[in-house]
């Protein structure tokens, strides 16, 4: 079973990009990520941030277990994440303070969480600005991580993105306690043959429906799905994973049902 700091690093790690790149500080988180999430590329770094070798821009994730933030290591830190990647740090003896935050701050991280754990400490999260204000750029630089047209069989992810039609499209907060939901997802149709269109991420999944709604190929997706690639295994028709938009131009876009109680809960 995973320990609290594990599940604590797995819960706050950057969603989207399957595979992440992940500095694991000393080596003391890899071992328990290995055997919770097999798919993650961990390197294991000194504690002396001076020594790194890390390429710039070229991690997703820096995570540090009882560490003493120092001014070389935030900005080792931060030259090696990518835009939008995460720093995570948890120290097991400690509370929330108010210094921690503007440390972080200081050192140019943004979207900065400090949060008490359960059975005592502190967590510590911190992002490297985007180099880019354009949210669809960003998306698309993301995207561009994972690889293109993937069977379930050479996917190695934990999951994968459905772009799903539900209906009635209401938040939860507006469904009557007994309301039925609908969810159908998107596929193709080539004569009797169907496949699910799915997505390695959400970026992945939205940087595919932005262009096929301008284009007039896709209307009335409003959610994006997110299921354990176990569960896709079993599915009858066949997935296609991070199609490209030409796709849609050789084929007719349907709709199938899936079951919504199978998705797991929404990334961040």
């Amino acid at each position: 079973m995973m320990n609290n700091r594990t599940q604590q690093i797995i819960k706050h790690l950057p969603p989207g990009v399957e595979g992440l790149r992940l500095l694991d500080v000393n080596g003391e988180a890899g071992a328990e990520l290995r055997q919770a999430r097999p798919e993650l590329n961990i390197r294991a770094v000194p504690g002396d941030a001076r020594t790194w070798d890390i390429p710039p821009d070229s991690a997703d994730a820096v995570v540090a277990l009882d560490y003493v933030l120092n001014e070389s290591f935030l900005i080792a830190a931060l030259s090696a994440l990518r835009a939008g990647g995460r720093l995570i740090v948890i120290n097991q003896r400690g509370e929330v303070q108010e210094a921690m935050g503007r440390r972080l701050e200081d050192a140019d991280y943004v979207r900065i969480l400090l949060e008490a754990l359960p059975n005592g400490g502190v967590l510590m999260r911190g992002e490297k600005r985007h180099d880019t204000a354009d949210t669809l750029a960003r998306i698309q630089a993301i995207a561009a991580q994972d690889a293109d047209r993937l069977d379930l069989k050479s996917f190695k992810g934990r999951y994968v993105h459905l772009l799903i039609q539900q209906t009635p499209n209401k938040p939860v907060w507006r469904l009557q306690p007994d309301e039925p939901i609908r969810w159908q997802a998107l596929a193709i149709r080539r004569g009797e043959a169907m496949a699910l269109l799915a997505f390695s991420s959400l970026p992945k999944a939205v940087n595919f429906m932005q262009p096929a709604v301008l284009s007039g190929h896709v209307n009335d997706i409003n959610k994006v799905g997110k299921f354990r690639r176990d569960y896709a295994a079993a599915w009858t028709l066949p997935v296609i994973v991070n199609p490209g938009p030409e796709v849609l131009e050789s084929a007719e876009v349907a709709l199938v049902e899936v079951d919504m109680k199978t998705a797991e809960a929404p990334d961040e």
